[in-house]
């Protein structure tokens, strides 16, 4: 594949690299593009620039080609816990470890390899890379995905999360005591300025809101129910973190000193959403895994050692 070049134009004259190859380049996303100028896959007037980078007409911008990489789609039997399915969708349970869909990163089988096995027609509107995938939960993370069937599905599936009328709560074990019996965390969420991989509560993000509700409270933790107004990146780990108490557990927003093995305490406990076609209001639950159970077990008894 050939190096693609571009001439920077008056138009753009004076923009941030990354925004002028946005614009000339409406194809692609500015996400895609910032990758590839932090991958130096970009130079202008053959140097690596910074995508702060202000553009002068005249430059001229390389893109350097990038070798694609073939997701692996192979059906891979997982005997997946399904909770409801009909022609238009399904409920299923992800199970902690499991990532949802390929990625060129990933090289383990995914919850798509899974549903391809056990599911007859996903629906394709996402692309062949996520068949009937319209949300995730992180690969640490269990808990319930609606899978869209049908087109009718995908749409309407897609537009209740949008609107952020679909129930979504989440059950998470986290540092510290939680003084406040319930709490709203609203706060906005974006990229980390220092770490492109990890999110953050930044000035001119999304608009991001948890409602938070105390369960149980232990010496040095707290068991708490989360429900989601908007559905963010990383939105729990993210919220809990700005408040002082991030998950137990998790390795990219928690202490240094990790505890357990089995990632960020967090579950994705109750979905709720109006049925695509009937409009009939649906609600399933997941009961805790035993891993979590266990620490809760764990929790619970040095509670009564220290009293």
């Amino acid at each position: 594949m050939p190096n693609k070049e571009i001439i920077i134009n008056d138009q753009v004259n004076g923009m941030r690299l990354d925004k002028a190859l946005a614009i000339l380049i409406p194809e692609r996303s500015r996400q895609s593009i910032i990758t590839d100028i932090d991958s130096k896959n970009i130079t202008v007037n053959e140097k690596n620039e910074k995508r702060s980078y202000k553009v002068k007409t005249g430059d001229k911008i390389i893109l350097l080609p990038v070798e694609s990489v073939e997701l692996d789609l192979t059906p891979v039997n997982m005997n997946l816990d399904i909770l409801f399915e009909d022609d238009d969708m399904l409920v299923v349970y992800k199970p902690e470890g499991l990532v949802v869909h390929p990625a060129p990163s990933v090289k383990e089988p995914t919850l798509v390899n899974g549903l391809l096995a056990q599911v007859k027609g996903l629906s394709g509107i996402n692309g062949t890379e996520r068949p009937g995938i319209v949300h995730r939960i992180d690969k640490d993370t269990s808990g319930l995905l609606m899978v869209a069937k049908s087109e009718i599905a995908q749409v309407s599936l897609s537009k209740q999360l949008a609107e952020h009328t679909v129930t979504r709560i989440y059950y998470a074990i986290v540092y510290g005591k939680i003084e406040e019996n319930s709490g709203r965390i609203e706060a906005p969420i974006g990229r980390d300025k220092y770490d492109r991989k990890k999110m953050a509560v930044v000035e001119g993000g999304k608009t991001a809101v948890t409602n938070f509700k105390v369960i149980e409270r232990f010496k040095d933790y707290t068991f708490v129910e989360c429900k989601l107004e908007t559905g963010r990146t990383h939105q729990i780990r993210v919220h809990l973190k700005y408040i002082g108490h991030p998950l137990v557990g998790d390795i990219v927003y928690g202490p240094r000193k990790v505890i357990g093995d089995n990632g960020q305490f967090l579950h994705a406990g109750v979905i709720g959403f109006n049925h695509p076609r009937t409009l009939e209001y649906k609600e399933f639950r997941s009961p805790l895994p035993n891993y979590f159970l266990d620490k809760l077990e764990e929790l619970e008894m040095y509670n009564k050692l220290v009293k």
